[in-house]
């Protein structure tokens, strides 16, 4: 592996933070698995970073739990605790190795996450425009495939479905103004495409919230296959949910692939976390604090099994319910029975 001289273990900001970006290799285990965490877990790694902190703060929490470091310490920790899971060995080499073999491992992660990054954002940036209308009405006047300029709040279709949730885009003085810019849209100003039917209520926001079908349409594009989007929801060999044994969504997959849509609808012509018209980095981490938030689980819990069910209904076996009458009923049933007695026995 190469040598970095002037490497040291020394902390350099949040490891959740992106690094430089570098061009995806394509067959090195590392890349591929790069490129499957980045989708899935967490899109903002500075790889490096995340790896050397992480194993200084393995010998930090000898002497100090977990729960007496700040929040965004907590969250870098339980990201770098789910690569070491998703790896196998990764941490016994990460440990036994040298200081460039640490950052070597993280910048072949780094490549993966961001090649899956640029490759999605390239091909959602025309597939995105079939979702936009039920199939057989045309967007009127056409978009360009290739040219984004035209989107954003610069089209009907594309600017109504990123109004900002509570935001009337039917106003004459509301369209101008997010079309000027002089409202600002921020990350955590969710658009009406998140919401199933582009349809919100201010009384009730969780209805409907993240189970819009050009949400699905994305996901299906990006994990089960592009040809899957428009078929019975199964994950094909050559998809990247079947290439990482993917069998349930996560919460990092969802909203990972909400920033894409957003950005493959906007007008912005290059892909930045930064961006200040996607404000994407804002907008990602709002979606996955809410998805994250303990206050939030039953609502977070019926979300990822109505996901799930929709994209992976043949693996989520036992979240499905069981066929009144059927033999595997009665041997539920039957079980259930005999624990019963065991319990009313033994009292």
């Amino acid at each position: 592996m190469s040598s970095d001289d002037g490497s040291s273990r020394k902390r350099s900001g949040s490891a959740l933070c992106l690094g430089p970006r570098k061009k995806a290799a394509s067959s090195n285990p590392l890349v591929l698995h790069g490129r499957h965490f980045g989708r899935t877990v967490f899109a903002l790694c500075n790889y490096p970073s995340l790896l050397t902190s992480g194993i200084l703060r393995l010998e930090e929490l000898q002497d100090s739990p977990i729960e007496d470091f700040p929040a965004d310490i907590r969250r870098e920790h339980r990201v770098f605790m789910e690569l070491i899971d998703s790896y196998p060995n990764l941490l016994d080499r990460l440990t036994s190795g040298e200081e460039e073999d640490i950052i070597h491992v993280g910048e072949l992660l780094g490549k993966g996450a961001s090649g899956a990054r640029g490759d999605d954002t390239k091909t959602l940036k025309c597939a995105v425009l079939e979702w936009l209308l039920p199939r057989g009405q045309a967007v009127i006047p056409p978009l360009s495939q290739n040219i984004k300029s035209d989107r954003g709040f610069n089209h009907e279709v594309t600017g109504a479905l990123l109004c900002p949730a509570g935001l009337d885009w039917s106003n004459a003085e509301t369209k101008e103004s997010l079309k000027s810019g002089e409202t600002a849209v921020r990350g955590d100003q969710w658009p009406m495409f998140i919401y199933a039917g582009y349809d919100y209520d201010p009384e009730d926001p969780w209805k409907g919230l993240l189970k819009s079908e050009i949400l699905i349409s994305g996901f299906k594009h990006v994990f089960t296959s592009p040809s899957s989007v428009d078929k019975e929801p199964k994950a094909t060999r050559s998809g990247n949910a079947y290439l990482h044994g993917m069998k349930s969504v996560t919460k990092g997959s969802i909203a990972y692939i909400a920033t894409q849509v957003q950005f493959s609808l906007s007008s912005s012509s290059v892909f930045s976390w930064t961006d200040m018209i996607t404000d994407s980095e804002n907008f990602y981490l709002s979606i996955l604090d809410l998805l994250e938030d303990p206050d939030e689980s039953q609502e977070v819990t019926n979300l990822m099994t109505w996901w799930t069910r929709r994209i992976f209904p043949n693996s989520s076996s036992s979240q499905r319910s069981i066929s009144a009458n059927s033999a595997l009923s009665k041997i539920r049933a039957k079980h259930a029975a005999a624990l019963q007695e065991q319990v009313t026995a033994g009292s």
